[in-house]
């Protein structure tokens, strides 16, 4: 039996969560779980739903066969085999800490990608790339060549068969164009706790209003400077005896967790856009375990 998921968007009308669950009884599947939001201000409806497949009709024949329901209801829809790991491209530059965690979750099957590269403007984690036989791509970046940088950037991805590129600290501003084409496909981390304290030095902010929280960022690149669908987000307490450099180190760790919760989500099909912003629904039962426990 495989295992689907289905996210739904559509405008907001009576009967579609009976239409979607009766389509999917019909095709001999069990639902497992399931989430929902009605968007009342924007009369929009989102869903996801787990599901086994227990009578052995595939994903291509589910998506044929409720195109006729999905036009009915104005649906943009898709089915997903949650066996298939999702394809990923990381870039980072100089600072490793969040490559270096998501090379962990991913060795311990704690995130459910395949990184299928990793790009850097550096050629300092090259060694930790290719030891765990991760192909890697130095790809330098000038104000002058940045065009034929970023087709050096996008012919990796696309002959990696990548999905989703992961900013793991690249510290290069996309073009309009690369941020268009890849729309709802680039996740990035951002070093603050948005919309605060945006630029280049957010912790020197923050430290500078004495702040008793700091945070980070975790959202879509759009061609907006960090102002894309935020994901997820979270906070670690500090104090007035805190220095800058400390705020710099405790803001790392909250990066990482906060770029590897924003990857699972997105993984896992549990992120939808709703404009400038996101809907992120719940974890299904058991999506956090991993190969290697303990």
């Amino acid at each position: 039996m495989t295992k689907y998921c289905l996210t739904v968007t559509c405008p907001s009308k009576r009967g579609i969560v009976a239409a979607i669950s009766t389509f999917l009884a019909e095709q001999g599947c069990n639902i497992i779980d399931s989430s929902q939001f009605d968007d009342m201000e924007m009369d929009l409806f989102f869903m996801r739903v787990g599901f086994i497949s227990q009578e052995g009709v595939n994903q291509a024949e589910l998506t044929e066969r409720l195109a006729a329901t999905a036009q009915d209801f104005g649906m943009d829809y898709a089915f997903h085999d949650e066996n298939v790991k999702m394809k990923v491209v990381i870039m980072v530059s100089r600072f490793g800490h969040c490559l270096n965690d998501l090379l962990y979750r991913v060795k311990i099957g704690a995130l459910p990608v395949d990184i299928v590269g990793v790009i850097s403007n550096h050629m300092d984690y090259q060694k930790v790339v290719v030891n765990q036989d991760i192909p890697f791509h130095c790809i330098k970046v000038t104000k002058e060549n940045k065009p034929v940088a970023e087709a050096m950037i996008m012919k990796v991805v696309e002959e990696a068969g990548a999905e989703l590129i992961v900013l793991a600290r690249y510290m290069q501003v996309l073009s309009d164009d690369m941020c268009r084409k890849m729309s709802g496909k680039i996740i990035n981390i951002h070093h603050s706790f948005l919309p605060s304290f945006k630029g280049a030095n957010p912790y020197k902010q923050a430290y500078e209003r004495g702040v008793k929280l700091i945070g980070a960022t975790s959202h879509y690149v759009t061609t907006d400077l960090d102002e894309g669908p935020i994901i997820e987000q979270d906070t670690v307490r500090v104090t007035h005896a805190q220095s800058a450099s400390d705020y710099v180190s405790l803001g790392r760790d909250v990066e990482a967790q906060v770029l590897a919760r924003a990857i699972h989500a997105h993984a896992h099909r549990r992120v939808l856009l709703n404009g400038n912003k996101t809907i992120v629904f719940p974890a299904s039962p058991g999506s956090y375990s991993s190969e290697r426990m303990g």
